[in-house]
């Protein structure tokens, strides 16, 4: 008799644990034995990554020098006067006034007086950021099929498969859209998306049609890869529902030998992985089951963005669409090998560490490829605008070659520290428990 009983409440828990990764109602009795056991509680600081801040250091320059282009480009007259952009700076992420910015790269903008207001300083692209803004154009053209799975996998996660469009286009260099994604975009692809207006009022883009074939987690694609590869039956279990997916972690120095980091880490990543794009409505929002698919959500979003990061403050305006808890900003610092949390230039940044190896992306999107170029062109600029413009013809060819300026050649260093003299006005001594203004 009891050997049955046994047998049947191992059969309501794999009935719970399929109900909810497929999304129905779930057996309330693993929703309360989700709810009674606790993960171990532990207290982490703050670990500074030197080699990782110097990359969103230097991505921070390189998107200001971007977003400039566009708004150049965008412009009827193919030009921007020292005035219109005069109160950008917040806009664009800068520590210096967006004239002096401007200024420091000549190889990209060329600076003239204005036709008709000579002490007006204006600002055009130079043939070499022409010949690369066209680049950019191709390649979106190119890879327009990517970016069009890329944005519906964005929707697709949300509650109501629709977001705002001023919540979208901060993350427009993020994301790798094209800067007018939606005319654009919308236009030629009416079956993937239409531009509605939102309960808020709001212009927002709507998802058209669910589809299937977008509906799987880069984590899912990266485990059904090394399956494979292997022929073992564990992914396929997996998709039944029937074992964990864990996600790959590195941990900063000192953290990994800590036998209570070890042992919450370990209970964490047994814990049964849901999809980004499941209903998340049926799970308690304060078990441990929902807390692994917040990471997934987040886990999921940084992936598809091209540097595998993106501002605190953008994920915070999706909060409520990607349906995450409002305390959620805590996960960052309470799974430290899954992400890393940069105080870098007045603004804080958070990036997925595996997307990274000793500085550098891991596999690089043709669009990243081409910033590099981009930026290559910048610190050109900047080495020769005190010794003269007539040096710069030597980058005629700079256009059609692979340049690979930001690759960072350092290894990667952490180290624990309470304080960045670029941080925000948060403490980066984060405690798991402590609360957090969201």
């Amino acid at each position: 008799m009891e050997y049955i009983l046994t047998q049947k409440m191992m059969k309501v828990k794999a009935m719970g644990l399929l109900s909810i990764l497929r999304g129905h109602n779930p057996i309330n009795y693993y929703s309360n034995h989700q709810q009674r056991r606790n993960l171990v509680k532990v207290r982490l600081k703050w670990v500074k990554n030197r080699t990782l801040d110097h990359t969103i250091d230097t991505h921070t320059d390189l998107k200001a020098a971007s977003l400039l282009k566009s708004a150049i480009t965008r412009s009827s007259t193919g030009f921007i006067t020292s005035k219109s952009m005069s109160d950008w700076q917040k806009l664009l992420g800068l520590t210096v006034p967006t004239l002096r910015f401007i200024r420091r790269y000549p190889t990209l903008f060329e600076e003239f007086p204005h036709p008709r207001y000579p002490s007006l300083a204006c600002f055009r692209l130079t043939n070499f950021g022409t010949s690369l803004h066209n680049q950019e154009q191709d390649l979106h053209q190119i890879h327009e099929a990517d970016t069009v799975q890329r944005l519906s996998r964005v929707l697709m996660m949300t509650k109501n498969k629709m977001l705002p469009l001023q919540s979208i286009h901060p993350l427009k260099w993020d994301l790798g859209l094209p800067d007018d994604f939606d005319r654009t975009l919308v236009q030629k692809y009416p079956d993937h998306f239409r531009v509605v207006k939102g309960s808020n009022g709001l212009p927002s883009l709507k998802l058209e049609q669910w589809r299937e074939e977008f509906a799987v987690s880069e984590l899912q694609k990266s485990s059904e890869t090394r399956e494979l590869g292997s022929f073992t039956s564990e992914y396929r279990q997996f998709k039944r529902g029937q074992t964990a997916l864990a996600f790959p972690m590195s941990f900063p120095r000192g953290y990994g030998a800590q036998n209570k980091v070890k042992a919450w880490m370990e209970e964490f990543q047994k814990l049964p992985y849901i999809s980004p794009y499941e209903d998340s409505s049926v799970i308690d929002p304060n078990s441990e089951l929902m807390e692994k698919r917040v990471v997934g959500v987040l886990h999921e979003f940084l992936s598809l963005t091209m540097y595998k990061k993106t501002k605190r403050n953008y994920l915070r305006s999706l909060r409520e669409e990607l349906n995450l808890p409002h305390k959620f900003t805590r996960i960052f610092t309470r799974y430290p090998g899954i992400f890393y949390l940069s105080l870098k230039c007045k603004t804080t940044t958070v990036a997925l560490k595996e997307g990274y190896r000793r500085g550098r992306l891991v596999d690089p999107h043709p669009l990243v490829r081409l910033r590099e170029k981009f930026y290559y062109v910048m610190r050109t600029g900047l080495v020769y605008r005190n010794r003269g413009l007539d040096m710069i013809p030597q980058l005629d060819n700079l256009a059609n070659d692979e340049v690979d300026g930001t690759e960072q050649e350092e290894s990667e260093e952490e180290e624990f520290e309470t304080g960045d003299d670029c941080s925000d006005d948060e403490t980066p001594e984060v405690e798991e428990d402590s609360d957090e203004d969201d």
